[in-house]
């Protein structure tokens, strides 16, 4: 059973752009989709709010999802959450067979 993880990064100044942007260039987001059990990872900008990012994040199980979350590329993501100042909002969905 998969599960879909949507996260809202809410920053000012364009500051959550930006941090998407430093994602993609610094290979963090590559070797996120690298990870075994990873199904998508894809950042999405709602048309009407310029300062909130969307990430999509899909695993193929829970197990996949808890071995990134104990990875060291989760420090890296947080300190530039910290570095652009974001909040967030998560959701977690399962899929139904």
């Amino acid at each position: 059973m998969s599960l879909t993880i949507n996260i809202y990064y809410k920053g000012e100044n364009s500051n959550a752009r930006k941090f998407a942007e430093e994602m993609v260039s610094s290979g963090i987001v590559d070797r996120v989709r690298a990870e075994e059990g990873n199904l998508k990872y894809e950042y999405f900008f709602p048309m009407d709010d310029f300062e909130t990012v969307m990430l999509i994040d899909r695993w193929k199980d829970e197990k996949s999802l808890d071995f990134h979350h104990k990875s060291p590329m989760m420090e890296e993501i947080a300190k530039l959450r910290e570095k652009y100042k974001l909040s967030m909002k998560v959701e977690k969905y399962t899929e139904v067979k």
